[in-house]
């Protein structure tokens, strides 16, 4: 739907897997960026930050295995929550939190394929 431009009917759907189950990563980030779309920063922050969250819980359930590299599908959406919520506290005003998400992942993947870790430095220097 969003490759054919249904963004309206995609978010939709997003929205209802969420009311089935709230937990769904994929769905969180895909909101995300559609919010950071319409430049509605608040609501990709909350959707980025949803999924970050739960995969923090995932991990320090799972014993904080290390390292947790993007390049395996499975782990993609976490990075890409990683990213998306450090670039809204970024844009926010919210820098220091935007800096300890950036601590929190550097170890995790220290080749950073996103460039998470320089997204506070741009926006703040």
């Amino acid at each position: 739907m969003l490759a054919a431009g249904e963004t309206d009917i995609a978010r939709d759907e997003l929205v209802w897997l969420l009311s089935e189950c709230p937990d769904f990563l994929d769905a969180h980030v895909h909101l995300g960026l559609l919010a950071l779309e319409e430049d509605d920063c608040k609501l990709a922050r909350g959707h980025f930050g949803r999924a970050y969250q739960l995969c923090l819980e995932a991990l320090d359930a799972a014993g904080s295995p290390r390292p947790v590299p993007h390049d395996l599908a499975g782990n993609r959406p976490f990075h890409e929550a990683a990213k998306g919520l450090v670039h809204c506290l970024v844009r926010t005003g919210r820098a220091g939190m935007a800096r300890d998400v950036c601590r929190r992942m550097a170890p995790l993947d220290p080749t950073d394929p996103l460039g998470i870790q320089r997204l506070p430095q741009d926006r703040t220097s």
